[in-house]
């Protein structure tokens, strides 16, 4: 399965933020939209990266109670990493494990944001790809038995 069939089946919508959003405002979004992550965009909607829950949490760790007035641009990665729609499910759990992440942007050959896709996504689509696959040889092992 592609990346693309991913966001076909739920939805190439991104929630995005300005950098200047605060922890709290942050925090908050993610909890009413039930989410772990937001693409972080400058006044031109280009993607400046990924704010995640990890990143409020490691804050709060490091910075105590002052890391509820850090902004958004502060709290991310500087560098997002991303997968492209064209990608394997498999390749992009390679990526996320290699990297310890758990949100890939997804851009397109233009670098225009398509999307975002998290561990849960991939893992979801991995474990229907292989109940397919265990349910077509399950079929063949009974067809051959016959």
């Amino acid at each position: 399965m592609l990346v693309s069939q991913i966001l076909a089946d739920k939805g190439a919508g991104v929630v995005t933020v300005a950098p200047a959003v605060d922890a709290v405002a942050l925090a908050e979004l993610f909890s009413s939209q039930r989410i772990g992550a937001a693409v972080v965009i400058d006044d031109n909607d280009a993607m400046l990266g990924i704010a995640t829950e990890s990143d409020i949490v490691n804050a709060i760790a490091q910075h105590g109670r002052k890391a509820l007035k850090l902004r958004a641009g502060d709290l991310m990665r500087s560098t997002a990493t991303t997968c492209r729609p064209d990608d394997d499910v498999k390749h992009v759990m390679s990526v996320m494990t290699h990297r310890r992440v758990r949100h890939l942007a997804v851009i397109d050959d233009a670098k225009r944001l398509c999307g975002i896709v998290s561990i849960g996504d991939v893992i979801k689509r991995h474990l229907e790809e292989t109940a397919l696959e265990i349910n077509v040889l399950r079929d063949y092992a009974r067809q051959r038995a016959v």
